[in-house]
Formats: C-alpha cells, sequence, structure tokens
C-alpha cells in the first residue's frame, strides 16, 4: 500500500497526517500563513516527511471558502435571474434567527450581491420544466458586459426559476456568458443544486460564486507546488457532507468545501464508530479559532440538506455542525465586569499571549498556561517553548485587576465560561433535536479538545469521554479514511398515492448512472462503487420534510411506513394526513483503501514519567496531578485522575473523581466514579 497524505488547514495550525505502511501513522502540527495558506500546506508536507514522489493520495480540508465568506473578502459577484425576480436573493426569508427574537434593533446582514449588480432577461419556463417565453439571448450578452463593464465583477451567479426541472435556459445563458466575457467565473444553479425553492437555490449559487475565483486560485496554486515537489497522485478535497472528490471537480462547484475543514474529523469519528462498539457519539472539535459539535448515531454523521452560515441558507448536503467561537485561541474579555469569553480569536497571528509572538489579549491556552495544564517546555513536543509568566501577566492586567479576580480565580472562570459554551453547542445539536446527550459518548479530538471536554463531561454527567489517537491531528487523519463521494438529487413532487413505483425507481436508476459515471471517470470499477438511496418525504401541507432511506423498497408503501417511523422518531407522532414526496436523492461513493487503527504498545518504559501541579475542577483546589507519557500506554492501562497524558501535539486533562483506561484500539476512555 502506497503513502496516504492529508492535509487540514485550521485558524491557527495546519495539521499534517502521513500514513507509512512500515513506519504507521506520521502526523506534525505548523502554524497557519493566511496571507498564502498554500505555504503551510506545503511546509506541512515537508515536515511530516511525506516523499510526494511515492503518495499515491493527497486529501485536503481547508477552510478558505468559508473564511472569505464570513471575512466578505470574496469574489466582487453579480446574479443574471429572471426578468422581474433581480430582487429574490435580497429579500429571502421574513424569519428571523432564534438568537435575535427579542431584539428590536435587529438588521439582517448585508447583501453580497447589491441591487445594481443584479441583472434580469427575458425567458421564463413554468413548473413542470415548460418553456413559457424564449431566453432573449442578446439580454444575456448584454447583461454580462454590463456586469463587467460597469461594475467590475469577476463571477457571476446564474439562476432562473424552475432550472431544478429543465436546466435548459441556465445553460444557454452560461454558454453565452462564456462567450462574451471569458474571463469571469460563472456558477450555474442547476449544476449545483437539483432542488426547488428559489432563494435558497439562488443564495447557493451566490456563495459558491462568492468563492470560486478565490479557490480555484488556492487550488491551482497548491497543485503546482505538489507537482513542483514530484507528487503526481491523486488530489482530492474533502465534501461538507462527508467524502472527498477531486480537486478538479472540486473547483467546479467550491460550495461542496465550504466546511470541508470539520469534515475530515466527523469522516473519522464515523470510522472510528463502525469498527468499535460505540454506535453513538458527539463529536466535539475543539481547535484555535472554533468548536464544532455534531450527533454520530449508528456510526453516521448527521446530515442536513437545510444548513445556513451566517444567515445565508446552503442548499447542499452538510454534516449538521454547531460552531460557535470558543476555541483554544479565543480571547476573554471584560464585558461590562462580565467574564466573557469568544466569539473573537488570536488566530495564528499574532496567537495567545504565552506564544510569545506579541499577542496582548488573554485567550483560553493562557488560562490553561495559569493552571497548570500545559508544561512550557514541551508544548508542541518542545518546539515552542511558552511564555509563562506573560500569560499571567496579561490574565492580571487585563481581566483579573478589573474584574476584582486573582489570576487563578480569573483563569477557572475562563475554563467556566468556556465549559458552558460548550454545552450550549452540545445542547443545540441534541436536546434541540428530541436527543437526550446522556445517552452518547463525548468524542474529544482537536488541538484543545482533549484538554477541555472531559471536564464538560463532568459538568453534563455524561457517560464517558473518547479520546482517539493523534486527537490534535484528526480531522485530517480523518480524511485518509474517506470514500470518493458524488451527490446526486432531483426534486420529485408528487403526492406518494399519486407516484407510480416504477417511476420513482426510474428516477433513482438516472441518478446512480448519473453517479455510476462520475465514478468511472475518477477510476472506481462496479466492484469499488455503492449507491445510498434516500427521499425527502413530509405530510401533504408541511412545510419541512425528513429524509427517509429508500434502498431496497418492494414498493411505495414500504416508503410510506418508513416514513412514518421516522416522522415518529423526530417528532414523537404520526399524523392521518397522505405522504408526500420531495426530493430524490442518491449518494455515490468509490471506495478508497484505508488504514487500520491499532492499540498502542508500551515496550518496556514507565508510563508515569511525573507530577504537575495544577487545578482540579473536582476538589476545586491546586493539587498534584500526575504526568503520563501516552506513547508509553498500551491496551488495559489505567490511570487514575487527577492526571494529565502528554503526547507532543496534545493534552490530555481529567480530574480526581475521573479514571482513564486504553481500550483495544489506542483510544483513552475516562469515565466518572467516585472522587479518589
Amino acid at each position: 500500500m502506497p503513502d496516504q497524505l492529508a492535509v487540514d488547514i485550521g485558524g491557527t495550525f495546519v495539521d499534517a497526517v502521513k500514513f507509512d505502511p512500515d513506519e504507521g501513522i506520521i502526523l506534525e502540527k505548523t502554524p497557519t500563513t493566511p496571507d498564502e495558506p498554500e505555504d503551510g500546506v506545503l511546509t506541512s508536507i515537508d515536515k511530516v516527511g511525506a516523499g510526494l514522489e511515492s503518495a499515491e493520495s493527497f486529501v485536503h480540508g481547508t477552510t478558505l471558502g468559508i473564511n472569505a465568506y464570513l471575512e466578505r473578502e470574496g469574489a466582487t459577484t453579480g446574479i443574471i435571474t429572471n426578468e422581474g425576480h433581480e430582487d429574490v436573493f435580497e429579500i429571502g426569508r421574513i424569519n428571523v434567527p432564534r438568537e435575535q427574537m427579542y431584539n428590536i434593533q435587529y438588521q439582517k446582514p448585508e447583501t453580497l450581491v447589491p441591487r445594481f449588480r443584479r441583472v434580469g432577461v427575458p425567458g421564463r419556463l413554468n413548473a413542470k420544466g415548460e418553456e413559457l417565453t424564449p431566453l432573449d439571448e442578446e439580454a444575456v450578452a448584454d447583461a454580462s458586459r454590463t456586469l463587467v463593464d460597469e461594475h467590475d465583477v469577476e463571477s457571476i451567479a446564474v439562476a432562473f426559476l424552475h432550472s431544478y426541472e429543465n436546466p435548459a435556459h441556465e445553460k444557454r445563458a452560461a454558454e453565452i456568458i462564456r462567450e462574451t466575457v471569458p474571463e469571469v467565473s460563472i456558477s450555474v444553479s442547476s449544476d449545483i443544486s437539483g432542488e426547488l425553492r428559489e432563494y435558497e437555490r439562488t443564495a447557493t449559487t451566490v456563495m459558491d460564486a462568492y468563492i470560486k475565483p478565490i479557490f480555484d486560485s488556492y487550488v491551482d496554486r497548491l497543485s503546482d507546488g505538489l507537482a513542483a515537489d514530484g507528487f503526481d497522485g491523486e488530489f482530492f478535497i474533502a465534501r461538507s457532507g462527508g467524502g472527498a472528490f477531486s480537486a478538479e471537480n472540486a473547483k467546479t462547484a467550491p460550495i461542496n468545501t465550504i466546511l470541508s475543514g470539520p469534515a475530515g474529523g466527523l469522516i473519522g469519528a464515523s470510522y472510528v464508530s463502525n469498527v468499535t462498539s460505540y454506535d453513538d457519539l458527539i463529536a466535539v472539535d475543539m481547535g484555535g479559532t472554533s468548536l464544532d459539535t455534531c450527533v454520530v448515531q449508528d456510526g453516521v454523521p448527521s446530515v442536513s440538506y437545510e444548513s445556513s452560515i451566517n444567515e445565508m441558507p446552503v442548499q447542499i448536503p452538510v454534516y449538521d455542525i454547531a460552531t460557535i467561537g470558543s476555541g483554544g485561541g479565543s480571547i476573554a474579555w471584560n464585558d461590562n465586569g462580565l467574564l466573557r469569553v469568544g466569539p473573537k480569536s488570536a488566530g495564528a497571528d499574532p496567537g495567545p499571549i504565552c506564544y510569545g509572538e506579541g499577542g496582548t489579549e488573554p485567550t483560553v491556552t493562557d488560562a490553561a498556561v495559569a493552571l497548570g495544564y500545559l508544561s512550557p517546555e514541551l508544548f508542541l513536543g518542545g518546539e515552542m517553548e511558552l511564555a509563562v509568566d506573560e500569560a499571567k501577566a496579561g490574565i492580571e492586567e487585563t481581566l483579573g485587576a478589573p474584574l476584582g479576580m486573582s489570576v487563578e480565580e480569573a483563569s477557572t472562570g475562563i475554563f467556566e465560561v468556556m465549559f458552558s459554551n460548550t454545552i450550549g453547542a452540545i445542547r443545540s445539536s441534541t436536546v434541540e433535536k428530541g436527543l437526550d446527550p446522556r445517552d452518547f459518548s463525548l468524542f474529544a479530538y482537536g488541538g484543545a479538545g482533549p484538554m477541555v471536554i472531559p471536564s464538560v463531561a463532568r459538568e453534563m454527567n455524561a457517560e464517558r469521554t473518547i479520546v482517539p489517537q493523534a486527537p490534535s491531528v484528526f480531522s485530517a487523519w480523518g480524511m485518509l479514511m474517506t470514500d470518493v463521494v458524488y451527490n446526486f438529487s432531483q426534486t420529485y413532487m408528487s403526492a406518494l398515492a399519486d407516484a407510480s413505483y416504477d417511476d420513482v425507481q426510474g428516477e433513482f436508476e438516472a441518478l446512480e448512472a448519473e453517479g455510476a459515471d462520475r465514478l468511472h471517470s475518477e477510476g472506481f470499477d462496479d466492484a469499488q462503487s455503492s449507491f445510498e438511496r434516500t427521499a425527502e418525504m413530509r405530510y401533504l401541507g408541511q412545510e419541512h420534510s425528513v429524509e427517509v432511506d429508500a434502498d431496497d423498497i418492494a414498493d411505495l408503501d414500504a416508503l410510506a411506513d418508513r416514513f412514518q417511523a421516522e416522522h415518529e422518531s423526530r417528532y414523537g407522532h404520526r399524523m392521518e394526513d397522505p405522504p408526500e414526496l420531495v426530493h430524490l436523492r442518491v449518494r455515490a461513493a468509490g471506495e478508497t483503501e484505508k488504514p487500520a487503527i491499532e492499540g498502542e504498545s508500551s515496550g518496556d518504559e514507565s508510563a508515569h514519567v511525573g507530577t504537575q501541579e495544577a487545578y482540579c475542577f473536582a476538589r476545586e483546589e491546586r493539587c498534584e496531578f500526575d504526568l503520563v507519557d501516552r506513547h508509553a500506554l498500551s491496551t488495559g492501562d489505567t490511570v487514575q485522575g487527577p492526571a494529565i497524558i502528554k503526547e507532543p501535539t496534545s493534552t490530555v486533562v481529567f480530574h480526581s473523581d475521573q479514571r482513564a483506561e486504553i481500550d483495544a484500539f489506542g483510544q483513552i476512555i475516562i469515565t466518572q466514579e467516585d472522587e479518589q
């Protein structure tokens, strides 16, 4: 099995993982390079010792797209749509975000595409995809010239009414735009989503257009850098809803990569769940900038088709992730006498105060240093020495003195606020969706996750916390476990009683044929290809729908039974109203070769390497913590808290009322017990 390589870019660090059949898994972290992100990727590859000429595949997860959108640094974008519908994108929905429900001063975020860059052209299809008015091709050419010549547009989103039923007008408009202004990037709604809802489809296309030139340029620069270093294998990008696809295909619809970084960790969590006995997990990824949570049930991460990012809907499958600005680099601040943590982050530059790179605002990492959890001389395997005195002085000056607290009180306060923020994120992924978080194990990864989540588990009375191998680079590791995936969908509006089983099967088969062609073009044969069918359904008259497994149904009555059961599981009841089909979907997957996970071996060395004074949240005081070398632990070993388990790029902290055991896969399983 040749070398496999994966790299994940976060807000603070770039994580690289190489799997070598002889040496096993090798991992490294390097600082993110925000101005030229490809440099950080190539540096991390060099640091991990990957010989690119011998690497078979490279899987990449990036936050480039979402950062460009959130920071409003995307391309100047225009819209070409049907005449009379130019304002659909700005009008959107009247819904007010729940957190703003009682804010009478609430205003919607500023639109990405102002009115003067939205142009309507004659041409119209009806809801069945039948042409009512021919497309005015000259108007399309004039619109594209106006957008480029008068408004300096770099990217154009094409979104026409009912193109999910008939994309002919959109396809022809795209051809005209390419002929008229070939230098402009184009995103076409029917290439991105085959589903109804005009506003959501338009918004998704606009976001794709907004990030596309930046994403394309980045992928090209990274591809050139990889090639210059001898790489000629397969270059994949992780998808927001699981799996990966080729970098060239990613360039055609980069919206599918908008959450590709967090997706890697969920791919890994799903893999771990499926090969171990831990079926139900709450995956918690706490990095330097943010904290992401997602439910994994029966080994499958929750997927949403109705997601939004900063109040912008995305009509593509994405993992149902709750994200908050609460990471290791999150800044703690004084809000008129109240201690707050995040969402602003110190990022990679200048970073926390303790990094000694010019940071002046205290962060979660600085509080961890003050509380004794991080060893100054062992951070990042000894590559970075932490400035403990400076961190404490920063906490004292910014928080301690103004709030009347000691450095330790302010630091424990930072952690307690962070615990509360994290529990809130977990609650939004579970309780608010009818799930009891106590039925799940917490799965902690990311650079700061293993240090924080065992304490969160104490607060929640969770049964266990699982810390996988290589937790700080787990999202990158998860990308090694991914298959190549493509998603296909088609709106199919029909009462189930009026639908034909043969017609529904024919629609599924057409979507599968499209998926098979795509996988074959990627080099996967029939034996390596698999397909999953789902149907989105609702009761007649409902607005929202639920996704139903549509594999191996003998008739439509069987599909109705599955829908009733899913609705009852989700909402606690069934209804007498007739079921209705809304969308048919197919997930096409090409199976890749994956490295196995194996337990650690301790050899002859003792795992206990000393003690360290730190703050114990169980005892609410400082005490001696055992220092343990993770790489010296093996299956069946136990460690009684309070203890700090060290590895070069991560720190696991648990307290005096907790106990850790190493399972057969080298994972740390932390459980609650009577205080010692």
